[in-house]
């Protein structure tokens, strides 16, 4: 049996520190910028040259959190409510037998500084620190396949709830803006809509979804986004704890 070794051309730095709270797909939040820090010998300028002509690009990656947690034949996709199995080719399960994902995102700009080169990236739904093997262009004619069928999940999922949020949880939105802002001066993060995008989709798995007191926390960049569900179909973001 033949066997290729994959080695990372870089990894991504990305607002998402653990898997839970991730979106199940690219592009279902547009706030989140993440970079793409190429590694030696891949950080050569020559490998990027005119990829800004490219509004997107395949990321090839790997689940480097469950790879050695094996694989099965039949998975339970989130989508279906975690009850019907189904085979892993017939979904985008992380358990896989090679642990390749991939993922379309939008570029937003090549960096190049101190020898260092990166894309800094929208759109992205993988995990920090996720090795990268490959990036492909996004092409529109032959990539996108409008009338195509899409089984189990022929649509965006819908939203399921709206999301508040609390007098303390707004403010320290607004001081973490103003930090990244003087950080990132040409780029600006809108962090309670990109929270907004992350919870109305629900992240619970769905064995947990039902109503109580729990609160919920996931780890977004340097902090603990706190929230709990509420009645009527909302969430109440508490805060965001350092």
């Amino acid at each position: 049996m033949n066997t290729f070794k994959l080695s990372p051309i870089g990894f991504i730095k990305s607002c998402y520190q653990e898997k839970f709270g991730i979106p199940r797909q690219p592009r279902l939040e547009t706030e989140a910028l993440s970079e793409l820090v190429l590694s030696a010998p891949y950080n050569d300028p020559n490998t990027l040259r005119d990829i800004e002509q490219f509004s997107h690009l395949w990321l090839i990656f790997i689940f480097h959190q469950t790879q050695n947690m094996g694989w099965k034949p039949l998975v339970r996709p989130p989508r279906l409510g975690g009850n019907k199995r189904i085979g892993v080719f017939a979904s985008r399960s992380t358990f896989r037998p090679n642990p390749l994902g991939m993922s379309a995102v939008e570029l937003v700009k090549v960096n190049q500084e101190k020898g260092n080169i990166s894309l800094l990236l929208r759109g992205c739904d993988l995990l920090n620190d996720t090795p990268i093997v490959d990036i492909k262009p996004y092409i529109p004619y032959s990539d996108a396949i409008p009338h195509a069928k899409a089984g189990f999940a022929p649509t965006a999922p819908e939203v399921l709830f709206t999301v508040q949020f609390t007098d303390k949880a707004l403010q320290q939105c607004e001081q973490f803006e103003r930090e990244q802002t003087q950080q990132q001066q040409d780029l600006r993060i809108d962090l309670k809509k990109l929270i907004v995008q992350i919870l109305q989709l629900d992240p619970r798995p769905s064995y947990q979804q039902q109503a109580g007191d729990r609160i919920y926390a996931m780890r977004l960049y340097n902090f603990d986004l706190r929230w709990r569900y509420c009645e009527n179909s909302s969430i109440l973001v508490l805060e965001l704890s350092q």
